[in-house]
């Protein structure tokens, strides 16, 4: 089993960098601003020969009321009970600060390990602070610095000797979970469906608006399917975002988005389907992702029943390209239809991989060429021949046709929106490319594909004697080049050559040749 490790601190001391290097990879947003990280982030890492389930944790804050810090607090409090192992980090250039001091009394009061490091210690800038992290009384600190990789051998040495006993990894059999994005605008109530689908106050949530900055993973098991949740930040028009954060916020989202299989778009049902829930919806289907409209907070809509219908309706109308996808109305707050989400979820999953025959996409194509043919383009038909499917989620097809360049983005869209029909895939994205077969007989095109052969050119001779100058033309394909006129024999042991009349080579007269006849 991995070793399970949650990386504490007070605000702006680099938890969140050594969180990443320990897992490899950039996963937790990293900014000079103190507070970034608001939710318990899980990930796997490893540390030399030590597997590791790493837990980055928001600054420590000292309050106890209702505010976003207190509740960043008791997330802190949750991981360091759930963890083996704990790593205090402090910021060894500016020493030990009140809250270190205060953070070190919770931390003594947990029966778990505890491992002092003092970050950003590379040079010998951070030699004071080092020595100052003493009077905390965790022992010796480690000198690290986790945005340069220094001091990790330290710490591995440190973790092999105060790590419990690890036991024996277990085989985690079955198929691997179903990537599941929450996406939406900010304050439309990603973060508690995700703590209603659960079962637990696993992410921060309140009326504030933009409380997730980080894209959290938590996996879920429903109905024996492992699933892998994936909240994310809320979604702003571009224009309005301005700050650093914000923007790497959004990449994240997008990035989140790109790895899903399906992507939950929760609008505010008061007022759903605004620019931004459009620009969201058009990203998923060009991403190529399963999508499921979930309308959040419909314990406050008045006549539902007949408010669902035009929703639905709307969405039919603005993206065609998404038509028929399914949409949940459900109050996270209160539990009402959350049972119906599932369901739908993995209705679309299974849309989203399916894989047809080939034989029946022909059979299909025949029905519905025979319905509505193709236009004519120039006053030449484009005629379909064949189609197939290359691959699943999203299927996508190739359609073998003549003139396959000319066929009109109108017929493709109506192939698009038949197969969806045809095959019982509402609201699956479908990828449809038009190929055609190279013609040997078209114009500019060659029958092989090695160089051009031309045809020898003709050679004329300039009279019957032994003067003979070579005129350029044209031959027919074919024909055998002409033999050279051999001299006519007298009979008698010599040849005779009979003077031959002088003929104009390209408008030149030529002098006559002297008789080679013997007196």
């Amino acid at each position: 089993m991995p070793l399970k490790i949650a990386i504490v601190g007070r605000p702006n001391v680099g938890k969140s960098t050594l969180f990443n290097r320990l897992a490899g990879r950039k996963l937790a947003i990293v900014d000079d601003l103190p507070g970034v990280t608001r939710d318990r982030k899980f990930a796997t890492g490893r540390l030399g020969d030590i597997d590791l389930e790493l837990i980055d944790t928001a600054g420590f804050e000292d309050v106890t009321d209702e505010s976003l810090e207190a509740r960043m607090r008791r997330q802190t409090e949750l991981a360091i009970e759930e963890a083996d192992l704990i790593l205090f980090v402090m910021d060894s250039r500016e020493g030990v600060a009140p809250m270190d001091v205060v953070f070190g009394e919770l931390l003594r009061k947990s029966s778990n390990p505890v491992i002092l490091l003092a970050n950003k210690a590379e040079g010998r800038q951070g030699d004071d602070g080092t020595l100052d992290a003493f009077r905390l009384g965790f022992g010796e600190p480690i000198p690290v610095s986790a945005e340069h990789g220094e001091g990790m051998a330290d710490l591995y040495a440190a973790v092999l000797a105060m790590a419990p006993e690890a036991g024996e990894d277990e085989d985690e059999g079955g198929e691997k979970p179903v990537q599941l994005a929450i996406v939406g605008r900010p304050n439309a109530g990603k973060s508690t469906l995700v703590n209603r689908l659960i079962g637990e106050e696993r992410l921060l949530t309140g009326p504030e608006a933009g409380i997730t900055r980080d894209s959290i993973p938590v996996d879920w098991v429903w109905d024996d399917r492992a699933i892998r949740l994936v909240d994310t930040a809320g979604l702003r028009r571009k224009a309005k975002v301005q700050q650093k954060l914000e923007k790497l916020s959004t990449h994240d989202t997008i990035r989140a988005i790109t790895f899903a299989e399906v992507v939950l778009l929760v609008m505010d049902a008061t007022h759903p389907l605004e620019i931004q829930d459009l620009q969201i919806a058009d990203l998923v289907e060009r991403e190529g992702r399963a999508l499921v409209f979930v309308l959040a907070k419909w314990d406050l809509v008045e006549d539902p029943q007949a408010r669902l219908k035009e929703l639905q309706e709307e969405v039919s109308r603005k993206l065609p390209q998404v038509r028929g996808a399914p949409m949940i109305a459900l109050s996270a707050e209160t539990g009402r239809n959350i049972d119906r989400l599932m369901p739908a979820v993995f209705k679309a999953h299974t849309d989203w991989s399916t894989k047809v025959k080939t034989r029946d996409l022909n059979d299909w194509l025949a029905m519905a060429v025979q319905r509505h043919p193709p236009p004519a383009v120039n006053g030449r038909r484009v005629r379909p021949k064949y189609i197939a499917q290359t691959k699943a989620r999203p299927p996508t097809f190739v359609l073998f046709a003549s003139r396959a360049s000319q066929l009109p983005d109108s017929y493709r869209r109506y192939l698009i929106h038949s197969i969806r029909e045809s095959f019982d895939l509402p609201g699956v994205p479908v990828r449809l490319t038009v190929k055609s077969g190279a013609n040997p007989y078209a114009d500019g095109e060659a029958r092989s594909s090695g160089p051009s052969r031309t045809a020898p050119r003709k050679v004329k001779a300039a009279g019957k004697g032994g003067n003979k100058k070579p005129t350029v033309g044209k031959k027919p394909v074919g024909a055998k080049p002409a033999k050279p006129a051999r001299p006519k024999s007298s009979g008698f042991g010599g040849s005779k050559a009979k003077p031959s009349r002088p003929r104009p080579v390209s408008g030149r007269k030529t002098p006559a040749r002297p008789s080679t006849r013997r007196s």
